[in-house]
């Protein structure tokens, strides 16, 4: 299985920053940041005579977290700035009826 260390990702916007949508990169996925990072800004000149505004980011990815779990969420801010991150949901841990039981006996 591939290693995934970032995400390229490509976003273009009206010259407003009123509409803007993700575009698809030559290449999405990395296996180093540094490799994401080569190709950013030749990524974006792809872009730039079919969007008033092309913005890009390669966004980290950690190891640890499961694909099916994770989002990529982005959003471009009115002063032009591209914030992207991989956002994981909260895990809840379930404990066994014979801990809680536990847990409440040593309370009494």
């Amino acid at each position: 299985m591939e290693h995934i260390a970032a995400l390229l990702l490509i976003i273009g916007c009206s010259d407003d920053l009123a509409q803007c949508s993700e575009l698809p990169p030559p290449v999405a996925v990395y296996e180093t940041v540094e490799e994401c990072e080569g190709d950013l800004q030749p990524s974006i000149s792809l872009f730039t005579t079919k969007h008033p505004q092309v913005f890009g980011q390669c966004v980290e990815v950690d190891p640890a977290i499961e694909e099916e779990d994770a989002k990529l969420v982005w959003d471009v801010k009115p002063d032009g700035t591209l914030y992207a991150m991989i956002e994981v949901p909260e895990i809840m841990i379930a404990s066994r009826p014979e801990s809680r039981e536990k847990d409440y006996l040593s309370q009494e």
